[in-house]
């Protein structure tokens, strides 16, 4: 979402527009507002990555929390942003779906990281402060997952996550909210592999991360964002000797130069993918930061190739 809304050279007008024209802080670079101020733009990208091939959109809500909200002024904005990202995905999910019946497309409500860790201090001076609670957060993912399902979410993605305390607060919420109002959406979990140690920011290996995801019962649990495809493998092959539910990945191109662009291109993305697909490693395919349409064709088209993962029934 990021790498595409990017190439439309937006001003700060475009994140205010008929919502916005008076507020105190300035917005350029809050891309959730985008869902209220430009949805024509929103709406567009959805369609690009349907015509690509994809079969599952995410909606535009990745910082739709009251508490990364916060930095913006704009907490009591939250209900909107997650109701009409999730609206605007769902309206052309539908459209795509009623053009071609034997390929349904999908809604996934993007519930992100927050900007908070629960699991470490932000003050190396005082190791045992805390900037968030666990309740706190409970209440801020209670919040999104409601707007998100209410907009029309198909299934809820908890993602990149990089501490599990955080992504623990968000399935609370969500089954929390299930129960209050009797639905049972698909839960998609995410997390993210930092750097070369294979851990996660909090410290996590993935076989760890898996261990602490296991009480919900999820239809999948993947990795995605900070690492290009080839440094993921080796922690999906992780997830694919142990997971007892789906494997999901969708990794950045490569990773960023030195002016923040992603340089790897939708074949070299899409050979080092193949490599997945060739061992049987994901059930879930997709792309992170620096993936554009051109690369989700590519992935698209390969994976019709190839079966998906076997999923393990006895771990």
């Amino acid at each position: 979402m990021g790498t595409m809304i990017q190439r439309h050279k937006l001003t700060e007008d475009d994140f205010r527009k008929n919502w916005f024209e008076n507020h105190e802080a300035s917005l350029k670079g809050n891309n959730d507002l985008l869902s209220l101020t430009r949805p024509d733009i929103i709406k567009e990208i959805h369609s690009q990555y349907f015509e690509a091939g994809a079969d599952i959109c995410e909606t535009n809500t990745f910082s739709g929390t009251t508490i990364a909200q916060a930095d913006y002024h704009l907490e009591d904005f939250v209900d909107d942003i997650n109701y009409y990202s999730a609206n605007l995905a769902r309206e052309i999910a539908d459209e795509f779906t009623a053009k071609e019946p034997g390929k349904p497309r999908f809604v996934a409500g993007s519930i992100g990281p927050t900007n908070r860790t629960a699991s470490i201090s932000p003050d190396v001076n005082d190791p045992g402060y805390r900037a968030i609670t666990f309740d706190e957060l409970v209440v801020a993912y209670k919040q999104q997952a409601l707007g998100l399902i209410y907009g029309g979410a198909d299934l809820l993605l908890v993602e990149t996550v990089f501490d599990t305390l955080n992504a623990k607060a968000a399935l609370y919420a969500i089954d929390v909210v299930y129960e209050e109002l009797g639905v049972e959406l698909p839960i998609m979990v995410s997390g993210t592999i930092t750097d070369a140690s294979g851990r996660t920011l909090t410290g996590q290996t993935t076989e760890s991360f898996l261990i602490s995801m296991s009480h919900m019962p999820l239809i999948s649990i993947g990795l995605n964002c900070a690492l290009g495809a080839s440094d993921l493998r080796q922690y999906l092959q992780v997830l694919d000797k142990k997971a007892p539910f789906y494997v999901s990945a969708h990794p950045n191109a490569g990773l960023p130069n030195e002016f923040g662009a992603y340089d790897e291109t939708p074949e070299i993305m899409g050979e080092q993918i193949k490599e997945y697909l060739e061992e049987g490693l994901v059930n879930i395919i997709g792309g992170c930061c620096g993936t554009t349409p051109e690369h989700i064709k590519v992935i698209a088209d390969l994976a019709k190739v190839y079966n998906p993962r076997t999923r393990k029934e006895n771990v």
